[in-house]
């Protein structure tokens, strides 16, 4: 069969199956996650040597070594995987419920309904427990979802597909409810970019090059994020040392994060605390690029920021430091430079940090907080699909409430309109 046709009829059944998921009781929902994690749990031996087949390859590929431990399951992972199953389904069912019901001056009750999206296609690279992440969030919101990985998981991606549809078939609901696409042909993702009529939502996650090619090609909208150009920026106001430990755990906690620090802005009154501040990073390991000022402040920073660097996102020891005049110019590089993810400013003055929260139009702004903390599980979204810096439907950190739409519900009692 011809690659765009297996697509085609995969999704041509989970747009079938979206009824059935979604008209399930939350009890069934959370049964099904439950039984997929007692799948996993009696099937490890074979589903970590299907692992070491993909890991086997890798290495013959000669793939980067963080590539590599990206694929790797093992018993911590494996443990990792049940205990988040468990996690999604105790969490609140995120759909059903009638919000914001209000009496009209008609006479009717007008209120809205959360309910699910559909189908939603997961394009994603490396990591196989991805697949069962998304395909929790997505059946515990009530959703059909179609899974593609990377070729480099295959073989891991295919026998977690196996275990996701036997815990589907033991509580009753329908196996295409969660399918996992069995090729690595390229092609397939061209095939899930353009079925409007059977999928809802896409949502890529891995690197630049995959994103933007679903975000071009793409037929179907798209919920992602491109870059994560993080700032923090140390106000005139700022306490040193709060600003000491927020701009360093923002950038060293980890550097491969979409939420970490790229860029540290600081206030003019501020460039005293930068020799300390850059030892501290250089300590860490971080090479630490300077404007003139910053440079002039801190001879330590032995390397020049060049234009290029204030819109790169380096998720690596990098740094980039730039002195300001003022949060207004500080605002002015963020608006130019900036993803739109996630800012953070440091300041002890809460007229300055209220305009910093309500100006900089990024999907996360904080005040006196690391970059580090966007995300769904310290947002208490209990797990996250992906972070979006997209205006519509969902921004930010998405769990299940971004995996929902809303409807509007009216109820009257025989009202006509005059």
């Amino acid at each position: 069969m011809q690659v765009g046709q297996l697509i085609t009829d995969m999704a041509q059944a989970a747009r079938e199956a979206s009824r059935g998921v979604a008209s399930a009781p939350v009890a069934q929902r959370n049964d099904a996650l439950l039984a997929i994690r007692q799948e996993i749990i009696s099937s490890r031996d074979s589903l970590l040597a299907a692992n070491e087949a993909d890991l086997v390859s890798a290495r013959r590929l000669e793939l980067d070594e963080p590539l590599i431990d990206r694929l790797a399951l093992n018993p911590a992972r494996l443990d990792a995987l049940e205990e988040g199953l468990e996690q999604v389904a105790s969490l609140p069912d995120p759909i059903g419920a009638i919000e914001h019901l209000r009496k009209m001056p008609s006479g009717i009750e007008v209120g809205t309904m959360r309910v699910p999206l559909g189908v939603i296609a997961i394009i994603f690279e490396s990591r196989p427990n991805v697949t069962v992440e998304a395909a929790a969030l997505c059946l515990k919101a009530g959703n059909a979802v179609l899974l593609r990985g990377g070729s480099e998981a295959i073989h891991s991606n295919i026998k977690l597909g196996e275990l996701i549809g036997r815990g589907l078939a033991k509580v009753g609901l329908p196996t295409a409810s969660a399918q996992v696409v069995p090729v690595v042909d390229r092609d397939a993702v061209g095939a899930l970019l353009n079925l409007p009529e059977y999928i809802d939502l896409v949502v890529p996650r891995g690197g630049k090059g995959l994103i933007a090619r679903v975000s071009e090609e793409s037929r179907v909208p798209v919920l992602k994020h491109l870059d994560g150009i993080c700032h923090v920026f140390i106000d005139r106001d700022a306490d040193p040392e709060k600003a000491m430990a927020i701009a360093i755990n923002a950038k060293t906690q980890r550097y491969s994060t979409c939420n970490t620090m790229e860029t540290l802005l600081v206030a003019r009154e501020q460039a005293s605390l930068l020799p300390r501040l850059v030892r501290a990073m250089q300590e860490h390991g971080v090479e630490v690029r300077g404007c003139p000022a910053s440079r002039s402040a801190a001879p330590d920073i032995l390397v020049s920021a060049e234009e290029a660097d204030w819109g790169t996102e380096y998720l690596a020891p990098i740094l980039s430091v730039r002195v300001v005049a003022d949060v207004e110019e500080a605002m002015a590089h963020i608006a130019r430079y900036g993803s739109d993810h996630t800012e953070s400013i440091v300041t002890e003055n809460s007229e300055t940090a209220a305009r910093f929260l309500r100006e900089v139009d990024s999907s996360s702004v904080m005040h006196n907080a690391s970059t580090r903390f966007a995300d769904g599980f310290e947002y208490g979204l209990g797990a996250e699909i992906g972070i979006s810096t997209d205006k519509l439907h969902a921004r930010g950190p998405v769990g299940l409430e971004g995996l929902t739409s809303r409807k509007y519900i009216v109820k009257g009692d025989g009202h006509i309109r005059q």
